[in-house]
């Protein structure tokens, strides 16, 4: 699956733990296909994890944040979806070629 809205903006900790941070902003007829992609996306992380999900520094693997803010201007208004996971670095690196196009 290539994703159409996610487009993530990785950044390295120097050791080996990474950040990758995806957002959409879309009209609400665009939603579920934004939340369909973020859901693929959990679901990957989820079946390759590197261990246990939780917050870094209480034991974690690796951890994962959503966030859905629609505006205020009713059903024709934006709507903007937020994905941020961390975990380690080549993990994170594959799950983002994973969803990459291919060359083909």
């Amino acid at each position: 699956m290539t994703l159409q809205y996610l487009i993530f903006d990785p950044s390295d900790d120097g050791e080996g733990t990474g950040t990758w941070d995806a957002m959409a902003s879309v009209r609400a007829a665009q939603v579920p296909a934004v939340l369909a992609e973020v859901k693929a996306v959990l679901s990957w992380a989820e079946a390759h994890a590197p261990g246990p999900r939780g917050p870094l520094e209480e034991g974690g693997a690796w951890d994962a944040d959503e966030q859905v803010q629609a505006e205020a201007d009713g059903a024709d208004g934006w709507t903007t979806v937020t994905l941020t996971l961390t975990g380690p670095w080549e993990w994170g690196e594959a799950l983002v070629a994973y969803f990459s196009p291919s060359d083909d």
